[in-house]
């Protein structure tokens, strides 16, 4: 179920959303980043993800956000490796500088030998690249959060 834009800004106000995020490698281990057209982390570049809707299951969130982020039919999350719950904070959301934005994310990781990055919908995301593990630690346009996916000691897990 998707909300209205002023109920959705009150519930963004008040509550943390819940989401999941794709951490997606191809057959040699690169992890493929959209740079994002919204806020928040706006200009960034970042894991595919999105939203659990209510009534949702956390299943079927999966197999959707496979096919709207990357076009990729029939996911299974049997098939992906949940690599736990984060936190993600943030001072700015899609309405602007206000309210902040707070996500409870569920991240997994999946192996997809077939994404065709010059195909995948362009909603959330202006562009796509896979990458290196250490080369997205390096660079500063990859935001921290995604970087976190990557990190040996994470702290605030």
């Amino acid at each position: 179920m998707w909300l209205d834009g002023e109920k959705f800004k009150g519930v963004v106000g008040t509550t943390p959303l819940i989401s999941i995020d794709l951490i997606v490698r191809n057959t040699i281990s690169q992890v493929l980043l959209g740079r994002r057209n919204n806020r928040p982390a706006q200009g960034d570049w970042f894991v595919p993800g999105g939203r659990i809707t209510k009534n949702e299951t956390v299943a079927d969130a999966y197999a959707r956000l496979l096919y709207k982020e990357l076009g990729v039919e029939g996911g299974s999350i049997d098939d992906a490796k949940f690599l736990g719950v984060y936190q993600h904070f943030y001072a700015d959301s899609v309405f602007g500088d206000s309210p902040s934005t707070h996500y409870i994310v569920l991240g997994f990781e999946v192996r997809l030998g077939k994404v065709d990055i010059c195909s995948v919908p362009l909603d959330q995301h202006d562009d796509y690249k896979w990458f290196d593990e250490e080369t997205l630690l390096e660079m500063t346009e990859v935001h921290h959060y995604t970087k976190d996916y990557f990190r040996k000691s994470l702290s605030y897990r």
